[in-house]
């Protein structure tokens, strides 16, 4: 997988792994790396089937496939331990990793994220689903923004948006690699497990985001051992991008209190 290791490089500093939504492009994080590269190394990386990571995703593929897949980088970088923060899709990737091997783990931050399936999520996934089966990749990334930020941020960013919807339809996934990890995403339920997670986790949820309701992040807090929510007011589903001054504070204090 296309990977890319930023920010200090003596062999003692903290790894942050930084693991993207259901667009799977290490760019997402742009915000967020001026102010992490500076005390730690970071890890981004394109999922498989997306981005620069180009592969045909089996049937049948999920959330686990997709951690084991993560995991055979760490290993090839020889990663053995790591902060984990990981957005939507993401945030599953680190549960799976915390069950499939906790040790690597030190803490994580899982934003808008969850452990079952729900009814307002699901609706909203078959409405993507639908504009990419019936209307075309241009139609879903033209309603992406919706999904993802508030409406006011979408009025005031409107040029920035222009030009995120040109690069997202020129980089767009195979279909059916994109409706695999829609698949995935739908079918992840480890909520039998939640007990067995023991890692230090911080949710972060926003009130007014429309794709995951945050209840789902308070859900997680209260099953996970050793988990909390920190939860925003303002954001959406994506606030790393549309208010990354306050979600970039959160992130630095926890990650100081972990260290």
């Amino acid at each position: 997988m296309y990977h890319e290791l930023l920010g200090r490089t003596d062999p003692h500093a903290p790894t942050l792994v930084l693991s993207s939504g259901l667009g799977g492009s290490a760019r997402f994080w742009a915000p967020q790396l001026p102010v992490l590269t500076e005390a730690y190394r970071v890890l981004v990386y394109d999922h498989a089937g997306s981005g620069r990571s180009p592969a045909t995703l089996p049937e049948g593929y999920s959330i686990a496939t997709m951690a084991a897949e993560l995991l055979a980088l760490l290993d090839e970088l020889d990663v053995q331990r790591c902060h984990f923060i990981g957005h939507a899709l993401g945030g599953l990737v680190g549960l799976e990793l915390a069950l499939q091997r906790p040790g690597l783990l030190q803490s994580q931050v899982l934003i808008n994220a969850w452990s079952s399936p729900n009814p307002h999520s699901a609706r909203c996934f078959a409405v993507r689903k639908n504009l990419l089966n019936h209307s075309g990749p241009a139609a879903y990334v033209q309603a992406q923004a919706l999904f993802l930020y508030p409406a006011d941020w979408i009025a005031a960013n409107s040029a920035q948006l222009a030009e995120d919807d040109a690069h997202a339809l020129a980089h767009f996934p195979e279909p059916a690699n994109l409706l695999k990890r829609i698949a995935a995403l739908q079918a992840f339920n480890v909520e039998a497990h939640l007990g067995d997670i023991a890692v230090p986790t911080l949710l972060i949820a926003n009130r007014d985001d429309m794709l995951v309701p945050w209840q789902r992040s308070q859900h997680l807090a209260q099953g996970l051992p050793n988990g909390r929510l920190c939860l925003l007011d303002y954001g959406g589903h994506a606030s790393s991008v549309s208010d990354s001054t306050t979600f970039n504070r959160v992130l630095l204090d926890y990650l100081a209190e972990q260290a």
